[in-house]
């Protein structure tokens, strides 16, 4: 074992850090659909106090800001799906396709997630959300024997303050109404 892989294999057992698990679906060669875990802070405050930023320095950089905003919503999407029996994964092809989160359902039901923190990036989360349930219906219409189910919901959550449903489906939530 490494020095790296001793030191990840601690900040698992401190709880500081966690993986998610890539889904595979069947909609794409596996050569094409990146299957390593994302690994996340279970509190994204951790990597802010290890960087040493402010909240000025988040609002001057806001790629950093994203990734941080995206470890905050899988942290709380992680919690309330256990609750619901659920697990959470994520999706991520060559082609830059991806869904930040996937919440499973025991029952077999499964959501897309995109976490986008301002209002002009919804609309490419909801892109890319369709795009992905566009990938599954093509592979239904090819394989008539076992089918996938459909998404049954597509979301983008962020960082705004209304939540609504657009007119294609796509429910935009803000993080702060997640609740269990």
């Amino acid at each position: 074992m490494s020095t790296f892989d001793d030191y990840v294999s601690a900040l698992e057992k401190l709880f500081v850090i966690e993986d998610v698990e890539a889904w595979s679906p069947a909609i794409r060669s596996k050569t094409v659909i990146r299957t390593g875990n994302k690994r996340c802070f279970v509190d994204p405050s951790i990597a802010v106090a290890a960087m040493g930023v402010s909240p000025q320095n988040l609002e001057l950089d806001l790629k950093t800001f994203g990734f941080i905003y995206e470890s905050l919503c899988i942290r709380d999407l992680k919690a309330y799906s256990q609750v619901l029996g659920g697990r959470l994964s994520y999706y991520h092809d060559r082609f830059g396709l991806e869904a930040d989160a996937v919440i499973h359902l025991d029952d077999g039901r499964y959501a897309l997630v995109e976490c986008k923190l301002g209002s002009k990036e919804i609309e490419e989360g909801a892109k890319h959300l369709l795009e992905l349930k566009q990938l599954v219906q093509e592979k239904n219409e090819k394989e008539k024997q076992i089918k996938m189910r459909l998404p049954d919901l597509l979301i983008v959550l962020t960082g705004e303050e209304m939540a609504y449903t657009r007119e294609d489906g796509v429910k935009i939530i803000p993080v702060g109404c997640l609740r269990d």
